[in-house]
């Protein structure tokens, strides 16, 4: 049964963090925390946080082997689904005295590390 993480309502556009997701989608462990580490934006930084979390509950609740362990999902969700949550409202001034709505868009991000069978 594979081990899971997940960060709710992390603040970054689910556009930018599925790029990173892509990076370790199928690699180990060790490979795909070396790829975050070395990956320079935010996306990367909070799916580093998650990698260890899901790491941790592999090794410490289900006990399965740390150097077996390949990831075997990743998947970045928009926060708030049908309804507004999970997006902040913004207003940028536009001419003549008119503004557009801007929304600051919030994801889901998780990921599952499964045992690789050989």
């Amino acid at each position: 049964m594979p081990a899971q993480a997940s960060h709710r309502y992390a603040r970054i556009a689910p556009r930018k963090c599925r790029l990173v997701a892509d990076l370790i989608r199928g690699r180990n462990y060790e490979e795909a925390a070396n790829f975050l580490q070395f990956t320079e934006n935010k996306a990367a930084r909070l799916m580093e946080k998650v990698l260890h979390s899901a790491y941790h509950n592999a090794t410490h609740n289900q006990d399965l082997p740390g150097h077996r362990l390949v990831v075997s999902r990743v998947w970045v969700d928009e926060a708030g689904g049908s309804g507004i949550h999970g997006k902040l409202k913004r207003f940028r001034p536009r001419a003549q005295g008119r503004a557009t709505q801007i929304l600051r868009r919030a994801s889901h991000i998780h990921i599952e590390l499964d045992e690789r069978h050989n």
